[in-house]
Order: C-alpha cells, then sequence, then structure tokens
C-alpha cells in the first residue's frame, strides 16, 4: 500500500513538464538524501517554483520494505511528511532488484507526467540542473533519444565477484563486452522510451545489473544513443579543470565508488567546489 501523502497513479490528467528527475535511493540513505536537500536539489518554495517555472520535477524514488507497513516504512513516511519529496513505487527495495526498480520508476513516472525527458540519477551523485537541462534541450527534437555516458564493460562471468552476470552465457565467448549502454550513475531517456518500457514492462527482460537491463531494452529500437561525458565528470579537480575551460559538468561522482565516495561528508565540498553560479537555473531558457 502506497502512502497517503506521496504521488499515486490517477485518473486525473498528466501534469506537463520538462523533465522528471528520479533519485533513486534506500531506506538507509537518509544521510545521503539530507545531503542532497543540502546541495543541488532546490527546497520548500524554490522546488515549487522549478517546478511550476522550469516544468522540473525532482523527487527520490523508493517502493517498499518486505514488510509493508514496517518501522522502514513509517520512517519514510515521516521523512515525506517533513519535506514532501518522494514518488513510492509499488515495488519490494532490494539491491537485486534495481532492474525490476527502474521499470516501475518509469512506468510510474510516466503515468503520472507528461514530460520531455525522464531522468534516473542516484543519490551520491551531485547534479547541475541548469546544465543537465541545457544538454536534454538539444535533443528535445528526437523521438527516440538515450543520453548519458556510454560504455561497454566486461561480461563477469565468475561468481562471487561484484557485477557478476549470471546470464552470461547470453554475450558469447567468455571474456565478451557488453553492449554500449549508459553507466548507471546518471541517465536520461525521451518520453517514447520512457512509455515503450512500461507498456512493455511485464516481457522487458533483467539482467543482473540495472544499466546493462535498461541498454538490453532498446536493442532492436531505433534509438539515438548520445554519449555526453559532462554526464560523468570526475569529482574536484576534474569538474573544476572542466568548469574553468567552460564546460560546466552536468554530474560529478567518483568512478572507483560508483558515486562520490563518502558522499555524506563529500557533497557539500563538490557543491562548492564544482556547483552552478546559483542564478544559473533561472537564467537558463529551456522550456
Amino acid at each position: 500500500m502506497l502512502s497517503r501523502n506521496t504521488e499515486t497513479v490517477s485518473s486525473t490528467p498528466r501534469k506537463k513538464c520538462f523533465m522528471v528527475i528520479g533519485i533513486n535511493t534506500a531506506f538507509s540513505s537518509r544521510k545521503r538524501r539530507d545531503s542532497v536537500r543540502e546541495t543541488w536539489m532546490p527546497q520548500v518554495e524554490d522546488r515549487k517554483k522549478l517546478e511550476e517555472e522550469k516544468g522540473i520535477i525532482i523527487r527520490f524514488v523508493i517502493g517498499h520494505s518486505s514488510t509493508s507497513g514496517g518501522i522502514l516504512d513509517k520512517a519514510i513516511g515521516a521523512e515525506e511528511k517533513l519535506h514532501n519529496d518522494f514518488l513510492r513505487l509499488n515495488h519490494v527495495e532490494g539491491y537485486l532488484e534495481l532492474s525490476a526498480k527502474t521499470k516501475t520508476y518509469f512506468s510510474t513516472a510516466v503515468a503520472l507526467w507528461d514530460a520531455e525527458f525522464y531522468v534516473k540519477v542516484d543519490d551520491d551523485v551531485h547534479v547541475n540542473l541548469a546544465t543537465l537541462a541545457l544538454i536534454l534541450t538539444m535533443h528535445r527534437l528526437k523521438p527516440r533519444v538515450y543520453i548519458g555516458c556510454m560504455k561497454s564493460g566486461p561480461v563477469l562471468a565468475q561468481k562471487g565477484v561484484k557485477y557478476h552476470e549470471p546470464e552470461y552465457w547470453k554475450f558469447g565467448e567468455v571474456g565478451n563486452k557488453y553492449f554500449r549502454h549508459a553507466t548507471g550513475q546518471l541517465y536520461a531517456i525521451s518520453q517514447d522510451l520512457a512509455t515503450y518500457i512500461s507498456t512493455n514492462q511485464d516481457v522487458l527482460h533483467k539482467y543482473a545489473n540495472e544499466d546493462v537491463s535498461l541498454g538490453s531494452w532498446f536493442i532492436g529500437l531505433d534509438v539515438d544513443h548520445v554519449d555526453d561525458r559532462r554526464m560523468c565528470c570526475g569529482t574536484p579537480p576534474d569538474c573544476e579543470w572542466k568548469a574553468q575551460a567552460g564546460n560546466i559538468c552536468a554530474a560529478s561522482f567518483d568512478w572507483k565508488c560508483s558515486g562520490i565516495c563518502r558522499s555524506v561528508e563529500r557533497m557539500q565540498d563538490v557543491h562548492l567546489r564544482c556547483g552552478e553560479d546559483e542564478n544559473a537555473l533561472w537564467s537558463s531558457t529551456f522550456r
């Protein structure tokens, strides 16, 4: 059962907007969420203004625990009453269920908002909203576009290692690489692709790794893969050097940690050193 204080799918008309940003989070990540709220995610009236004037929706995305209505769900309910910034999913949380959560997120977001783009980002990544919006604006005339930092890492057949792929045999000989897909820390897809996921969610196959699963759903479709390295800058000094060169980053994280290492302690520093000018978002035109 979804909390009555969270957004749920209903028969009311979908609200038109430019982009929906879903911040993937977990029950144990309260400190991470607070660090995001204190840095790049506008709060209260500023977030309302962002939605009304720029058409940018930002929500933390989370499902429910295996014991629905238990202490974990109640804690999220209390946090939601305080901040009103969650999108609750009809999904049981778990690390091995990230691919299923991704399908449910896009399906739920499409049902609630009529957006041009739908974005997924992890809760230990720093985002510059104006830069992200400007990047997406460049591709808004493309009907089926998939934007992120494209990669094709090795298919790991060995059991017990991180990112092990149980279905490694589907990718050919041992030692092969995956097809090109966006790294999971941050990516964006256009409305047609999010709608495709929603319509076909029951038959879309889930691989062990969420970013691989998403990429696999677009194999065989006429999709424009956009590799934009501003979507995966490093933390200081990397993002500082790029900013000084006039190439502002849309997102910053440490590759070795698949996010910002010790993000709770470091998010503020990354924000201060690599964040946009405070007026960047409000002076940008992309609607």
